[in-house]
């Protein structure tokens, strides 16, 4: 049997969903999430999370688009928890469109009881455990919350000229500024015409609503399509995205008929180029006149 994921047309084995739900059931009975009084103490999971989110403070806005909360649930928890004296909401005086919340002396003593209590919580799970075996489980984790993150992420098509793909062109554009010798010229991106609707695709990934990388195609010659601007954020980095936007890219390549993809790249990105030869890119003799490219690519699709 397989699970059908329809945002994406793709058959997940039912064996690899039962696995996960099944860790899934769990790790949240072993750490007392279904507890109404998580830790111990006297308020369940979900106050106990939105405290330490809250921190030194945040806005309402952040915390919907951090946290992926219904903006009325968010508001009956910070008012359960400023009943309780735990939290202060307040207008900012340079924004009086935004609410802020912060933690009262009472929050900050809760949050920091929490922490002790998480850390005796884990040690004693871990406790059962030789050195070797923790080290194991670390590196497991670890591998777990990269592809978890990874999961997580969203690629869309966007406008060209939308605000998230040129402030992902930005970022990108200040990235290998400071990486290339001779620095980088802005008017060398690409136009939002020449990467939208038919004449090609822009991508751009999301995390937890917030940018964090992007890519774009356009039209080079009849039948081939060019690949440009692979970038992500250095928080999204190691996860895998790049090899996922530049799968999307191929994509939206095929999907305009397109039977070949070529790319540049400078002599600095040894990364990138690591990566197209990985992801089946020839290097082919110079195809453009780009003044920052030292080797060119191509992949039939």
């Amino acid at each position: 049997m397989e699970a059908f994921d329809q945002s994406q047309g793709i058959r997940i084995p039912a064996e690899d969903v039962a696995a996960f739900r099944r860790f899934n059931r769990y790790f949240t009975r072993r750490i007392g999430v279904l507890d109404d009084h998580y830790l111990g103490q006297d308020r369940p999971l979900g106050e106990a999370r939105l405290l330490f989110e809250i921190g030194a403070g945040v806005s309402l806005r952040e915390l919907r688009g951090r946290l992926g909360l219904d903006a009325g649930y968010l508001s009956r928890m910070v008012k359960a928890l400023e009943a309780q004296g735990l939290v202060r909401v307040g207008v900012p005086p340079q924004d009086n469109r935004l609410r802020t919340v912060e933690l009262t002396p009472a929050g900050r003593a809760e949050v920091a009881e929490q922490d002790r209590r998480s850390d005796a919580l884990v040690a004693g799970l871990l406790e059962g455990l030789t050195p070797d075996q923790r080290t194991e489980l670390a590196g497991a984790m670890a591998s777990a919350e990269r592809l978890l993150r990874l999961a997580g992420i969203a690629v869309e098509t966007v406008d060209g000229a939308s605000p998230d793909a040129r402030a992902c062109l930005d970022a990108y554009a200040a990235d290998i500024d400071a990486r290339f010798p001779e620095g980088f010229d802005k008017a060398a991106l690409v136009r939002p015409e020449e990467v939208t609707g038919d004449a090609g695709a822009f991508l751009v990934a999301y995390e937890e609503r917030r940018p964090v990388g992007c890519g774009a195609l356009r039209l080079l010659a009849p039948g081939i399509g060019e690949i440009r601007h692979v970038w992500v954020h250095p928080q999204a980095r190691r996860l895998g995205l790049a090899r996922r936007l530049l799968a999307g890219l191929e994509q939206a390549a095929l999907a305009r008929g397109l039977a070949a993809v070529r790319l540049d790249t400078h002599t600095v990105l040894t990364e990138a180029q690591t990566m197209y030869r990985a992801c089946g890119y020839t290097e082919i003799p110079r195809y453009d006149d780009n003044v920052y490219a030292a080797h060119w690519f191509e992949k039939r699709l």
